[in-house]
């Protein structure tokens, strides 16, 4: 007969200067259940406290996982838009920041891509919000979608690894995993 594999712990992430979603599910094999799901809420911008609010971010971000102790951090990757480059670059500090509390942890960070994501649960790369809402509550038998949207994201990325795992397409998911040695520099140990 065999070994049952393990049940795992992974946290998925959607990075956001007000709101941060995050869920925490256990799995073994596809199977996935939810552990706990929330958002992360940070002062609202009055145009010199994003040292605090980062600060914020930080210390939350920490306490959840000293809490549920993941094995690995899954976070959206940065979506850009030549429209609005400014949000961009507040959201790659707010990524900074989580890849940071990942590390002081010691936790691996998995980067996904939002179409990536959207393609495990929904089947559609260009899903809606609604859409990839709707996916996670049916996945997870909840009684309504998770709201705000922040938490159905940071769910959907982390059945997004969970899925992975499964079928054996990791390696590509892994060649993504920030992996940073004691006194390394960025320019050396970030792998992407």
């Amino acid at each position: 007969m065999a070994a049952r594999s393990r049940l795992a712990r992974v946290l998925g992430i959607d990075p956001g200067l007000n709101i941060t979603g995050y869920g925490v599910i256990e799995y073994r094999g596809r199977e996935a259940a939810l552990v706990e799901a929330g958002v992360i809420r940070l002062p609202p911008s009055n145009g010199d406290n994003l040292s605090a609010r980062l600060e914020k971010l930080f210390e939350s971000v920490r306490e959840v996982i000293a809490e549920f102790e993941p094995e690995k951090i899954c976070l959206e990757e940065v979506y850009s838009h030549a429209g609005y480059p400014r949000t961009a670059i507040l959201m790659g500090h707010a990524r900074g920041v989580i890849c940071l509390a990942a590390r002081l942890s010691r936790v691996s960070v998995i980067s996904l891509p939002a179409k990536r994501i959207k393609q495990a649960v929904t089947g559609n790369g260009n899903a809606s919000k609604l859409q990839v809402q709707r996916a996670v509550q049916h996945h997870f038998s909840l009684n309504g979608v998770p709201h705000p949207p922040d938490v159905a994201d940071a769910l959907a990325a982390a059945l997004c690894y969970v899925h992975s795992q499964a079928s054996g397409a990791a390696s590509g998911s892994e060649r993504r995993t920030i992996r940073l040695g004691r006194g390394s520099d960025f320019s050396k140990g970030l792998r992407l």
